[in-house]
């Protein structure tokens, strides 16, 4: 079962894979649905191309943009630049673009974007017919409706997101954020107005507003919680699923890569029969910024565990402070994100969970040797470290 992991641009894809991701989801420059992100323009898609098949892991091309008439005659030298490219397949849920694709990326396989909406057998039979080799199922399945899917269309490969943010209309087309300001969500420019907190306003009375209350729970009625499936990735394996699908092209390299060894960690675990500490890896979820988790619909098909009807703010209790860009001998160089200071304590990770290092801050030094009391971002660092340094560090610190 593969890991796809996001890469909203090139550092994070990078991280992604030597975090141990089997392939990467990305996006070029247009047509796909995360516009506020860096994305690659088309000489950042040849590197990663490259830097992906050179360490034998996939990657993928979001065109999963609803296209409007202005974008179809722009659509067909795209899609010739990524055949040419070699990218290993296309995420596409509008049919339009989808025999855009097959004119003119003919040898890229499509895999069919969870905005397609699939939610049962026939549905997936319907673009297996069309030639697509995978499915990338809609969010509001249970397990009981993943396995028939799989058991009904066997040879359809099937992929299922397993972690991150879930969109208040999960797997569909939300226009909450064009008619609020004009940016349209089905063409990548979500300003999430799901996360704010409505009021209620009768038209004679403008001075006077009242919360939006729903039973009990409070205003928040749009507000979705995170997914996180960890718990049930023996299942999910169980089921012969293709590829489980970590959300958060938009999210640091520092959420991309520990998610990204913490699913490679505990699937790992369950493949080679090894005991597994789920705890202490469930801990790892609880140390990137996330909202409340929940596990959607993968037991039953019911809405009310998976809005947080109290708070849309992320709880963050760890805070990236930099990866390590450089180590000779025992001092390693930091490229600093956020402040850190001597006495503080923080902690290295790895792709190897087993290899993480607590350490407590004594000495600074800046570039020229010179030492300080505190770093400040966008710096170079140095530290001494009295043990062996493993490769590709990123750091970290519990918010104070």
């Amino acid at each position: 079962m593969e890991i796809l992991s996001p890469a909203g641009n090139l550092e994070k894809l990078k991280y992604a894979i030597k975090y141990g991701a089997d392939a990467v989801y990305t996006a070029g420059k247009e047509f796909g649905l995360r516009a506020q992100s860096a994305n690659l323009n088309n000489n950042e898609l040849k590197e990663a191309v490259n830097f992906c098949h050179k360490n034998d892991v996939k990657i993928y091309v979001t065109v999963n943009v609803f296209a409007h008439n202005s974008e179809i005659n722009k659509l067909p030298s795209y899609l010739e630049f990524l055949d040419s490219v070699g990218v290993d397949a296309l995420i596409i849920s509008d049919p339009g673009v989808f025999v855009l694709a097959k004119e003119h990326a003919s040898q890229i396989p499509i895999h069919i974007s969870t905005q397609a909406n699939v939610t049962s057998w026939k549905s997936a039979e319907f673009w297996k017919k069309l030639g697509a080799k995978r499915i990338i199922l809609a969010r509001e399945l249970t397990k009981f409706e993943i396995r028939e899917i799989k058991k009904k269309v066997p040879d359809l490969e099937l992929e299922i997101f397993v972690h991150g943010a879930m969109c208040m209309s999960y797997s569909g087309r939300c226009l909450l954020s064009s008619f609020l300001n004009g940016r349209d969500a089905n063409r990548g420019n979500c300003s999430q107005p799901c996360r704010w907190e409505y009021q209620l306003q009768e038209k004679k009375r403008p001075n006077e507003s009242f919360p939006i209350e729903e039973d009990k729970f409070g205003t928040y009625i749009l507000n979705s919680k995170d997914l996180c499936l960890l718990d049930q990735l023996p299942v999910i394996l169980d089921y012969d699923i293709d590829s489980i699908k970590i959300e958060g092209r938009m999210k640091s390299l520092y959420y991309v890569a520990n998610v990204t060894r913490t699913y490679k960690s505990a699937l790992d675990a369950i493949k080679t029969r090894k005991d597994k500490d789920n705890h202490k890896l469930r801990a790892e979820l609880d140390k990137i910024s996330h909202r409340v988790y929940t596990e959607g619909f993968f037991h039953r098909f019911e809405a009310i565990d998976t809005q947080n009807h109290l708070s849309s703010a992320y709880i963050r209790n760890y805070q990236f402070i930099g990866e390590i860009v450089e180590q000779k001998e025992n001092f390693v160089y930091i490229a600093v994100r956020a402040k850190f200071e001597i006495g503080d304590k923080i902690e290295i990770i790895f792709p190897d969970i087993a290899e993480d290092l607590i350490v407590q801050v004594e000495e600074i030094f800046d570039e020229d040797d010179n030492l300080i009391k505190f770093t400040k971002p966008n710096t170079i660092v140095k530290m001494y470290i009295d043990s062996d340094i493993p490769i590709h560090g990123i750091v970290r610190m519990k918010i104070k």
